[in-house]
């Protein structure tokens, strides 16, 4: 299958764990994907809230999204790729941005909304599933945004979809790219930031 520029290869294990052995193209497993993505989006306002900040959340909302699709849905990966923390380091990254963001919404120490780009940037940046780590980023920003906040979550489509290669997408690349350097100005300014730039 064809990746995306910026979309993470999978190794064979990985693909071993397709749970549809029908599915042979890209188009196919987008369309489980969305599918099971959208079943978690339904989820989310059911569920008992709290608790977003925790490696149990990070973990159960990727294995809502991918679980009807992905074996491995909600375990950290076990093998490095090319972005991303090295497998070994997936915990204890992630406990320290999710002390990070914690520490940033109890003092206000960003707007909700700038919290909010920087918790995605950074859970992106550690990768630590598989596979799907920006679609899980983007919800569990807009997750926080919400429950934490009282918040809208952020367009971050504009009205375009971030699977395919769209100018939208590319811009999203290289605006993680830039964050990726310290420059956190695309990024915000792509998620529509009061004030970015």
């Amino acid at each position: 299958m064809d990746e995306p520029d910026g979309a993470t290869p999978l190794d064979p294990d990985e693909l071993a764990g397709l749970r549809h052995r029908h599915v042979t193209t890209r188009g196919q497993l987008d369309r489980l994907e969305q599918a099971n993505i959208q079943e978690a989006l339904a989820w989310l306002p059911r569920r008992r809230k709290g608790g977003v900040l925790t490696r149990d959340f990070v973990a159960a909302l990727h294995r809502r999204m991918f679980g009807q699709v992905w074996r491995w849905a909600g375990s950290f990966r076990r093998s490095d790729k090319n972005t991303g923390v090295a497998h070994e380091q997936i915990e204890e990254q992630l406990r320290m941005l999710l002390g990070d963001v914690l520490y940033w919404v109890e003092n206000g120490t960003f707007s909700p909304m700038e919290i909010a780009v920087r918790f995605h940037h950074r859970l992106v940046s550690i990768h630590p599933f598989p596979n799907g780590n920006g679609r899980h980023a983007r919800i569990i920003a807009d997750v926080l945004l919400t429950e934490c906040f009282g918040l809208p979550g952020i367009d971050w489509a504009g009205g375009q979809g971030l699977q395919a290669m769209t100018g939208r997408r590319t811009q999203y690349i290289t605006a993680l790219r830039a964050a990726d350097l310290g420059d956190y100005a695309p990024l915000l300014a792509f998620a529509g930031v009061p004030d970015a730039g």
